[in-house]
């Protein structure tokens, strides 16, 4: 087989590989009329859902939010881009690279409900909103106001910051279970002075799950001059949104989360008024006004990974954003409902359904965390992680599309258990 041949033939593959040998594909006509809400409890299509993964067998894996596992078909397609990377070497590198990145941005760009005119491709949520965090023109005297329970990458970035420049970083709590989304609210505004030039916060919280009003946040910060940057780690491809609808400034997000992307993928999303605003990581040459890849200059990276992220939103459009969404928001309410109200158990995750998805956040009172994971892995054979700080005290427990009712039923049961 000649080049050209070998590169039509692999592109081919690459292409069809999150189709091809799908358990899921086969079985998406018999439900392709039921509402996603239906779908969601509809335990053989998700018997299927799961046949297209490789999991190993020691253990109930109930801790998917550091990284999804990806699904073979993703996997598959992986492995076809390392192969035709290597097979063209530097020609790859050299002529066809930043095309192709271009095209993972639209497509990237488009589930999130933007374009690649503000969606760059990074390594990871950490790398998005600490060039935000480091690229901003701040001087002695500004004010960030963040909260305790946002990500620690980001806060140590932010002191940083305070050191560097003369910066006054001001905390919030965020409470586990609010009455209203103006209570959030209030709870930053109280925060906000005339200083305040930068406001963080989560779109979903990753130790609770809990998600949060980010319209309603950035709409009052605008108001008093503020941009606002969120942390959308746990969000892309675990609910649906419309990212202009936020009217957030900076949005960052790790794909190889919910999104099922390779490890080292990530996004940043910057508004049209910002992008000039902000110096990036690693300097680039000059660029016309209000063009993003400004903010883009990586050095050598692998490629591969980022070429898979069209397969893999090829499996979530496929699988379908709204039936994922169901389905893992069925899954946290089918087991934190029935341990709610049991004696010795506390549920750091808010009740109502708009409040929560997939993520949420369990602890049993006289256990500490770290005990009550080891005790789960070790005499349940449930994987999950400990989280002891900012107000949470608990295991975090992150089900995946793969995870049935009767694994979730095990862990209840330990739960109840443990509680006694």
């Amino acid at each position: 087989m000649n080049k050209r041949n070998f590169l039509k033939n692999i592109s081919l593959a690459a292409i069809g590989a999150p189709f091809y040998g799908s358990a899921m594909a086969i079985s998406l006509d018999s439900i392709a009329k039921i509402p996603a809400s239906t779908v969601a409890y509809n335990e053989d299509f998700w018997l299927k859902v799961r046949k297209d993964y490789q999991l190993k067998p020691d253990y109930i894996n109930l801790e998917s939010g550091y990284y999804n596992i990806i699904p073979t078909p993703t996997l598959n397609a992986l492995h076809i881009n390392i192969d035709m990377v290597n097979y063209e070497g530097s020609y790859y590198m050299r002529t066809v690279q930043w095309e192709n990145k271009k095209r993972m941005s639209e497509k990237l760009a488009n589930i999130i409900g933007s374009t690649s005119k503000n969606v760059i491709i990074t390594r990871n949520t950490t790398e998005s909103l600490d060039m935000i965090i480091n690229g901003m023109n701040w001087v002695a005297g500004d004010e960030a106001v963040y909260a305790i329970q946002d990500y620690g990458a980001m806060k140590v970035m932010f002191e940083q910051v305070a050191n560097r420049y003369g910066i006054i970083n001001k905390e919030i709590s965020v409470p586990n279970h609010p009455k209203s989304d103006e209570e959030i609210v209030s709870v930053y505004e109280k925060a906000i002075t005339s200083k305040t030039k930068l406001l963080m916060v989560c779109h979903m919280i990753n130790i609770t799950g809990q998600i949060l009003p980010i319209k309603k946040i950035c709409q009052m910060a605008h108001s008093k001059g503020v941009k606002v940057m969120v942390d959308g780690a746990h969000c892309v491809g675990h609910f649906e949104f419309d990212i202009k609808n936020l009217e957030c400034d900076f949005y960052g997000s790790s794909l190889h989360k919910w999104l099922a992307v390779p490890l080292g993928t990530g996004l940043l999303y910057v508004a049209d008024k910002n992008i000039d605003a902000v110096w990036p990581i690693f300097a680039e040459d000059k660029r016309e006004p209000g063009d993003i890849s400004r903010l883009n200059h990586t050095g050598t990276i692998p490629v591969y990974h980022d070429l898979t992220i069209e397969s893999a939103i090829d499996y979530y459009n496929m699988l379908g954003g709204a039936r994922k969404e169901a389905r893992l928001r069925y899954l946290q309410e089918y087991w934190t409902q029935k341990v709610r109200n049991h004696k010795g158990i506390v549920v750091n995750t808010p009740v109502d359904s708009q409040r929560a998805c997939g993520i949420a956040n369990v602890g049993i009172e006289g256990i500490e965390p770290e005990t009550m994971a080891k005790k789960l892995l070790e005499e349940y054979q449930i994987f999950t992680v400990a989280i002891k700080y900012a107000n949470v005290h608990g295991c975090r427990i992150t089900p995946n599309v793969f995870t049935t009712t009767e694994e979730l039923d095990v862990f209840v049961s330990a739960l109840k258990q443990m509680a006694t």
